[in-house]
């Protein structure tokens, strides 16, 4: 399982970012909290449906699970039809991710 959490910063020091798709990264971990890589997100800037390229591109990165603060409706729509499970989810990258490993 590969878990990918929007982030403000590229470390795992970071504080889980409010904006799921335009997140400035995304920190990409396995379920024993190995940080496997953190990517800058492609769509942090831009123009519309970042959200729905988010998705996509995540799903290209075989994720299995996304969280973010907050996920729009039109990212969680693109999601659900990759289908990829999703949480909202504030504080801390660590708090975040031992959270959602204790929720599996």
């Amino acid at each position: 399982m590969i878990i990918a959490i929007a982030a403000l910063d590229k470390d795992e020091s970071s504080a889980v970012s409010t904006r799921g798709g335009r997140a400035p990264y995304f920190l990409f971990f396995d379920e024993k909290k190995t940080l496997l890589k953190s990517l800058k997100n492609p769509f942090a800037v831009g123009g519309g449906g970042a959200g729905v390229a988010v998705a996509k591109w995540l799903a290209d990165e075989q994720v299995s699970m996304v969280v973010a603060g907050k996920i729009g409706d039109k990212m969680q729509m693109a999601l659900e039809d990759r289908g990829l499970r999703y949480q909202e989810q504030e504080g801390g990258i660590q708090e975040v991710l031992h959270r959602v490993l204790a929720d599996q």
